[in-house]
């Protein structure tokens, strides 16, 4: 029996709202790594204070290019330019759909002459994959799928690991590790350094708002440079981060991590639709939250709402290229990236609410991440009128606050003073991982983004992107 595809289960089931709102799929699972090595307090303060060591390993897929067309296929799926773009080099590449809005994005690299690797979520891995197949390019496709959220027990293996260590004393860990000073890696380049007399992949960027490398090689090596990275970190104090901590990084940093693919509508992505397995992420993954629409579309977002207008190049062809042109000519209201930072009485209301056993609770306010779905969109209002979406959320003790990361109306400026509302309509969505609950209204304050002040100053240019 053939495989259904994504466009049949949308026929079938009507309205992609629907299904998505009350998707079956259950909470999103970091894989295999623990989800606490100490606790995530103690987690978050060492990406500020030490240095920490993530371990990437498992909850990304990879998908890698060979052949004389791949660095042609990455360019033709992409908003970014590709001059100058050669062999050590990476890029956050952020692919649309036809229609101009993001399908998502990640991390590529020019790993030598006709291969590239893509890591990220599922959605652009598809996305490229599909083209890979169907585009007419000469290139032949490895891919390597996230691990699996449930192992039950079984052997895991990737064709990868990959770690990072961040922080402000990751550099004193890192020359340990190499035996002497590490080579001069540019900003979003990649070299080798040497750990345990192994050459090992480095790539120069940050994840905390720190200074750091991105360290990958074998899978098979993974315990072996673990231990090593571990051990040069001891006198320094490094912290091995767990998958509960792992994701509330981007909080402080500014990266909004799980828009919605931008893949259910549009005549042109038909076939791709039909390409999709309706058992796939796109088929099966859930949006949350208080915002709703009966329009798929308004869930979409534009890679200027998500801070990546400076990616935007125009020296290409590309898929979704004369939308965003079109829409640059209209006159058509603008929403930007913002932090939303929590009122502290309203968030100890809702937590408080699970201690009153006369009512409902309030949505339950989950530490450090407080997201209950792939991807989330809460309603921000002023008065009576929709202003923006909160799309991440969650707890950092580093700020002793609530934040919530999001797009607003271009009008709105920092320091204004919003309302979320938190929680779902009429008790809460069919979703497993929602309970019964009210609704409630929470003040924020619009802040910049990324929040970390560190991050602010010292990110480069576009990278997670500063906004005013």
């Amino acid at each position: 029996m053939a495989q259904e595809s994504l466009e049949s289960l949308l026929a079938r089931t009507g309205n992609p709202v629907t299904l998505l709102r009350n998707s079956q799929i259950g909470a999103y699972v970091y894989p295999v790594v623990p989800t606490e090595f100490s606790n995530w307090r103690t987690e978050q303060r060492a990406w500020r204070e030490t240095a920490v060591l993530f371990d990437q390993s498992h909850h990304m897929a990879e998908i890698t290019l060979k052949g004389p067309d791949a660095l042609k296929l990455c360019s033709y799926t992409t908003i970014n330019s590709f001059k100058n773009f050669t062999p050590g080099k990476a890029k956050q590449m952020v692919p649309l759909s036809y229609d101009g809005y993001v399908i998502g994005d990640g991390i590529l690299f020019y790993v030598d002459e006709q291969e590239l690797l893509f890591v990220g979520r599922a959605p652009t891995v598809n996305w490229l994959q599909f083209h890979a197949q169907t585009g007419g390019f000469d290139v032949s496709v490895i891919r390597d799928d996230r691990s699996p959220s449930h192992p039950n027990g079984n052997a895991v293996t990737r064709r990868h690991y990959r770690y990072q260590v961040q922080g402000p004393k990751a550099a004193q860990v890192l020359e340990r590790l190499n035996g002497g000073p590490l080579p001069e890696i540019k900003f979003f380049n990649f070299d080798e350094i040497t750990i345990k007399g192994r050459k090992v992949r480095a790539l120069r960027h940050g994840m905390a708002g720190e200074p750091g490398l991105e360290l990958w090689g074998p899978y098979e090596q993974r315990d072996e440079i673990r231990a090593a990275i571990l051990e040069a970190g001891k006198e320094v104090g490094i912290v091995a981060v767990g998958s509960r901590t792992y994701a509330s990084n981007t909080l402080e940093s500014g990266w909004i991590p799980s828009p919605l693919p931008a893949v259910y509508t549009g005549e042109q992505m038909k076939k791709y639709r039909e390409w999709l397995p309706a058992n796939g992420y796109e088929g099966t993954g859930s949006i949350g939250g208080s915002f709703v629409s009966n329009r798929i579309e308004d869930y979409y977002l534009t890679p200027h709402e998500l801070g990546y207008g400076p990616f935007v190049k125009f020296d290409h062809d590309f898929v979704g290229r004369e939308a965003l042109e079109r829409r640059a000519q209209e006159n058509g209201p603008r929403r930007k990236k913002v932090t939303f930072e929590w009122n502290g009485a309203d968030l100890a209301q809702v937590l408080g609410s699970l201690a009153q056993p006369e009512q409902k609770p309030y949505k339950f306010f989950d530490l450090p991440i407080a997201n209950y779905a792939s991807s989330s969109y809460d309603a921000v209002m002023m008065g009576d009128k929709l202003v923006g979406l909160s799309m991440f959320t969650g707890y950092s003790h580093n700020e002793r606050c609530g934040l919530s990361l999001g797009v607003v109306d271009e009008h709105i400026n920092v320091g204004d003073v919003l309302t979320l509302i938190w929680g779902e309509e009429n008790g809460g969505t069919a979703k497993p991982t929602v309970e019964r609950h009210r609704q409630c209204e929470v003040r924020v304050k619009v802040a910049a983004v990324p929040y970390s002040r560190d991050a602010r100053e010292t990110y480069h240019s576009g990278w997670r992107t500063r906004q005013s």
